[in-house]
């Protein structure tokens, strides 16, 4: 069998193609026994400061093993280029004090509006460029329009990642087409540029969905944190990124209009 590989973004290679997020969790305990069932590598942590601390006022990287866990900080909640460079280097400079390796990585969100979280593409453009003459790998979150896909991997993009669908929908991967094709044109004569979905995962099926058509891996934060059972949910995704991952290799089978008997025919008795 074919273990899945290790998954490189920039200079960093990690087991796991989960990647969790942190939100939406009713206490940090339940956040932290989810990172432990998913087996990811990789957390990523909204760094505005009311989304750093809870209503009692308890600072949830307190909750986030940093020598386990790489931290990927993100701009979640920047709707300016300004505003998510601001809150960028305010995460380096969290990470930093704590001695954590993702300091000098950022998921980049610039978003739209409130009410849809599409990301804004100008906003995203100006904020990467600023972010790249400032020292950072930049994981940069947009829509599955397969044109910004490709200026955002030529202005410097450590990885692109498009949505699935909208942030927290659940309604899955909604245009594999698109998928394809954006993975298509930024892996051409460069298979190992790092592509992962991002948003819109309901259930453990979208994200082998997204893994079969060939995505390095899948973010995720509310198919986990809003389940009925969070912590069944998070083991169910880490099968489903294994199980997508090692589909996509294996090679599915061509799709027909009709059957075909599984049992060979030759040699049948004849009566």
């Amino acid at each position: 069998m074919i273990d899945p590989a290790p998954i490189k973004i920039g200079n960093r290679s990690f087991r796991s193609r989960l990647f969790v997020g942190t939100g939406k969790y009713p206490t940090y305990e339940l956040m932290r026994e989810c990172h432990t069932a998913s087996g990811c590598d990789v957390v990523t942590v909204a760094v505005r400061r009311e989304r750093l601390y809870d209503k009692e006022n308890r600072n949830i990287l307190d909750f986030i093993d940093a020598k386990r866990y790489t931290i990927l900080p993100n701009t979640a909640g920047c709707f300016t280029a300004e505003d998510a460079v601001r809150v960028a280097r305010l995460g380096r400079d969290i990470l930093e004090q704590i001695n954590n390796p993702g300091a000098s990585w950022v998921k980049l969100e610039v978003l739209s509006d409130p009410k849809t979280l599409l990301p804004e593409p100008v906003g995203t453009l100006e904020a990467l460029t600023t972010l790249k003459r400032d020292g950072f790998d930049v994981l940069v979150y947009t829509s599955d329009d397969p044109a910004m896909a490709r200026r955002l991997k030529e202005a410097g993009a450590t990885s692109v990642m498009p949505a699935g669908s909208p942030i927290g929908s659940g309604q899955g991967v909604l245009n594999p087409n698109n998928i394809r094709i954006i993975l298509e044109m930024l892996k051409a004569g460069d298979p190992d540029y790092p592509v992962i979905v991002d948003a819109g995962v309901g259930t453990a099926s979208d994200v082998t969905i997204a893994m079969e058509l060939g995505a390095d891996g899948v973010l995720l934060n509310t198919g986990i944190a809003s389940a009925k059972d969070p912590v069944a949910m998070a083991k169910a995704m880490a099968h489903a990124i294994d199980a997508g991952y090692l589909a996509a290799r294996a090679g599915r089978i061509p799709r027909k209009l009709y059957a075909t008997a599984s049992s060979p025919t030759e040699g049948t008795i004849v009566y």
